[in-house]
């Protein structure tokens, strides 16, 4: 049974650092599909198109046709357990140091049997017509591959503090975490959702003390375990002091900073804004990434509250510009980018890369827009909430996810609607 998570005492400084180790990363190439649908918190197996079996693991051919017509569609995940196990010994380095952990095989109500990672509030089937019920869900484990993790069929008291699922999440539980920008209304949505979710500790940035910080200061006086701490993004000397101060101690590192202009290509004279925008918004990135990330992947064994995870505050305007805010949405394509390339970087040090891609918040720069837009603590709560689960993208907001289901229908369409004066 799974018990609640505690605080991790003092650490010892005799002691030995421990060695990171990364389950098996060995998979076919068809399997990455189960990998994108788990990327975005979703359970996809393979249909047959001319038969509808449902089929598990991957195939090349469906297993009951032979028909090579095989698309990802959306499974539900409820099923049977038909047995359990618990295993006390392995030769992976992995699994060895995270003994005892358990597995069992689980008849899906859709078709196929799966072998699963079995949560600790599963039970055991006490005779052969037991049926215990149960909902499989695919979880990204800290390789970056898609596993199938089987739960309680009902929520239980402090399942999320299961190991297996702390393992493969980055609940900020007890986690210290840093906010590169404390001072906006995303910045503190941030900081009250953490705070929340109980982190221990919560540095917000401050790239301008001297401009008006009291929405700030009062969430300090509240909250003691917030300290504000000087960061810009756009002078490296800022990002490299600070990492220096503070690096080995964050957990959980969320760039929420950016430069917002409203303007489109022709909008304005000049290249100055666009300069900004790219100063903090992508080469921003770029210092954060090579200040601290070296320091997140060297603590990802540090313990039970290791170093976890990097958030990114993008835009789903980094997917397809548009021309309104052109400068803008170039910006946070190149910052997309590059968050890719620090994903790629990260997952073999077992740091979880988290990317947001928010349509128009409702903040200052948006006030024009009309409605729909997104509420700073929805983005808050949605990263939050993509963190515990393990999910490598986010896509939160009725204009998001509009934009996002016309963009993988035909991105040339989309781009022409666009251009044609809409969201």
């Amino acid at each position: 049974m799974s018990q609640p998570f505690h605080k991790p005492g003092p650490k010892n400084p005799q002691r030995r650092t421990p060695q990171l180790t990364l389950p098996p990363v060995q998979r076919g190439r068809v399997a990455l599909g189960l990998t994108a649908a788990a990327a975005e918190g979703r359970l996809a197996m393979q249909v047959c198109q001319s038969c509808g079996a449902v089929q598990y693991p991957p195939r090349e051919a469906c297993h009951v046709c032979l028909d090579a017509d095989l698309r990802w569609r959306d499974q539900p995940g409820t099923g049977t357990l038909l047995s359990a196990t618990t295993l006390h010994h392995s030769n992976d380095p992995y699994f060895r140091d995270r003994l005892p952990w358990r597995l069992g095989m689980v008849q899906l109500d859709t078709g196929p049997s799966a072998m699963v990672h079995l949560h600790g509030d599963v039970p055991l089937p006490q005779t052969p017509e037991d049926r215990v019920r149960v909902r499989v869900i695919a979880r990204l484990d800290r390789s970056g591959k898609a596993v199938l993790v089987a739960l309680p069929e009902q929520e239980t008291p402090h399942m999320s503090d299961d190991p297996m699922l702390r393992e493969m999440g980055s609940d900020p539980r007890h986690r210290k975490v840093l906010v590169t920008d404390g001072k906006s209304a995303v910045g503190r949505a941030l900081i009250q959702a953490f705070l929340a979710a109980g982190a221990d500790r919560i540095w917000a940035g401050v790239a301008e003390p001297w401009k008006d910080t009291a929405a700030l200061q009062a969430l300090v006086e509240h909250h003691p375990q917030i300290t504000i701490v000087p960061l810009d993004l756009g002078q490296e000397r800022s990002v490299t002091e600070l990492a220096g101060q503070i690096g080995g101690k964050v957990d959980i590192l969320v760039n929420n900073a950016e430069v917002h202009r409203t303007a489109g290509i022709s909008g304005r004279r000049g290249v100055d804004v666009a300069r900004l925008e790219m100063e903090i918004n992508y080469f921003g990135l770029l210092r954060l990434a090579q200040a601290f990330a070296p320091v997140l992947r060297a603590r990802a064994a540090d313990g039970p509250a290791h170093a976890t995870a990097w958030v990114n505050v993008l835009s789903i305007f980094a997917l397809a510009n548009w021309p309104a805010q052109g400068t803008f949405s170039a910006s946070k394509a190149a910052a997309h980018s590059l968050a890719q390339a620090l994903r790629a970087e990260l997952r073999a040090g077992g740091i979880h890369v988290l990317n947001a891609y928010p349509g128009p918040l409702d903040d200052e720069w948006n006030q024009p827009l009309p409605p729909p837009k997104l509420a700073p603590a929805a983005l808050a709560s949605a990263i939050v909430k993509a963190l515990c689960d393990g999910v490598e993208d986010i896509y939160p907001g009725d204009v998001t996810q509009d934009w996002l289901a016309r963009w993988r229908d035909n991105h040339k369409v989309l781009e022409r609607e666009i251009a044609a004066g809409g969201l």
